[in-house]
């Protein structure tokens, strides 16, 4: 089995075979793709993005509009809905240790051509230096759609507090809000 350093460990941990169960979340009218790296192991475990309680990203979205956190599946994709946001991540699958991104082999990455094919996505954000890595080296080579890099969610990320990463954001709210023309054509990615 291969094995990586566990960030900030120092300790070689093997590393695990994963793929993410969970679905991408969009509708017809959404305008902006938010991807993160792989689902968390608390994220596959509780099926859904950003399952970890200590992680942030629903409570900076909240705060782009002003509203209090969901606290359950629908409430989250509610909130999604409302707001013309889709959200997937970067990978189907790849090996890794635990959580650990740093540790990310053999990555293999999601078709987001579905996404762009049903959706009007006008921009593409990427939570954490991790995922925004892995699209430009995996994805946007195919796609030819850039992402924007956002600060990790991530509880690991303790440098940035919640009104850093609120800030850092507005670029979500601004593009969703926007009227940016859409990305690709639908017939560009195949539709």
């Amino acid at each position: 089995m291969p094995s990586g350093r566990d960030a900030g460990r120092g300790a070689t941990r093997p590393l695990r075979h994963v793929e993410s169960p969970l679905p991408a979340i969009f509708d017809a009218d959404s305008r902006v793709l938010v991807l993160g790296s792989l689902p968390s192991p608390l994220s596959r475990e509780r099926g859904f993005h950003y399952g970890n309680p200590q992680n942030r990203f629903w409570r900076v979205l909240s705060a782009l509009w002003d509203e209090e956190p969901p606290n359950s599946v629908e409430g989250r994709r509610d909130l999604l809905r409302r707001h013309r946001l889709a959200l997937h991540d970067v990978l189907a699958s790849c090996d890794i240790a635990r959580a650990s991104d740093s540790s990310i082999a053999n990555p293999v990455p999601n078709d987001l051509g579905p996404i762009l094919r049903a959706a009007p996505i006008c921009r593409v954000f990427c939570t954490g230096s991790t995922a925004a890595r892995l699209y430009r080296r995996h994805v946007e080579p195919v796609l030819g759609v850039p992402c924007v890099a956002l600060p990790s969610t991530s509880p690991a990320n303790a440098r940035w507090r919640l009104d850093d990463l609120v800030r850092a954001y507005a670029v979500v709210r601004e593009a969703a809000e926007g009227s940016d023309p859409p990305c690709l054509s639908r017939d560009a990615v195949g539709g």
